[in-house]
């Protein structure tokens, strides 16, 4: 078994084309869309036109949730831990195991901070984050003022593989026109996410 993940689009279109082009060069069919798909000032009706074209599995991201309606908590920080100081770092195996620990499945996909990371637990199950198609940085209040940033523009997904009784994870960072974007962030009024989409970094 063989297939792509992806988080956090955000309304990025022309990531998005660049990162289906590229899983499409991998030789890869089967996508799951882990969420946050149209928020953001960018273009949210092209950017849904081509998911809803793509024959993959969608999830409601926290950011699709506050543009229609619930799960659980979906905002929760899986692998990240943010500190009182704004201090985002990963999360200590320690907090990871419990969160986990009732789910059975080999594979637990997660999303929600943008930032591309592996964990393997204990007994073998892998917890993956692709990162974000098309937000490379953003700053949020919860649970503390804090910023995360990817260090480059590049729009972002992982390939996930079943080899030999267990799952292998590659993460892709693919170039795209993040300049044009970043100007459209920037004439909707949103200078951060500009700077985000044209360097990895809040400025």
């Amino acid at each position: 078994m063989r297939f792509a993940a992806i988080a956090d689009v955000h309304g990025n279109y022309l990531a998005l084309e660049a990162v289906i082009a590229d899983i499409r060069a991998q030789g890869i069919d089967e996508i799951v869309d882990l969420g946050d798909m149209a928020s953001g000032p960018l273009d949210a009706r092209r950017t849904m036109d081509i998911l809803m074209a793509l024959d993959a599995v969608h999830i409601r991201g926290n950011h699709d949730r506050w543009l229609i309606d619930t799960p659980a908590d979906d905002n929760t920080y899986w692998l990240e831990t943010i500190l009182s100081d704004g201090t985002v770092r990963m999360s200590p195996i320690e907090a990871i195991e419990p969160a986990a620990a009732r789910i059975t499945q080999s594979l637990i996909l997660c999303a929600h901070t943008h930032i591309a990371r592996a964990v393997r637990l204990g007994d073998g199950r892998l917890i993956v984050n692709p990162g974000s198609v098309g937000s490379p940085g953003y700053r949020d209040i919860h649970p503390s003022p804090h910023v995360v940033e990817a260090g480059t523009p590049d729009a972002r997904y992982a390939i996930l593989e079943w080899v030999d009784d267990a799952w292998r994870v590659t993460f892709r960072h693919v170039p795209y026109d993040h300049d044009t974007m970043a100007a459209l962030a920037r004439r909707n009024g949103h200078p951060e996410l500009a700077s985000a989409l044209a360097t990895g970094w809040i400025r």
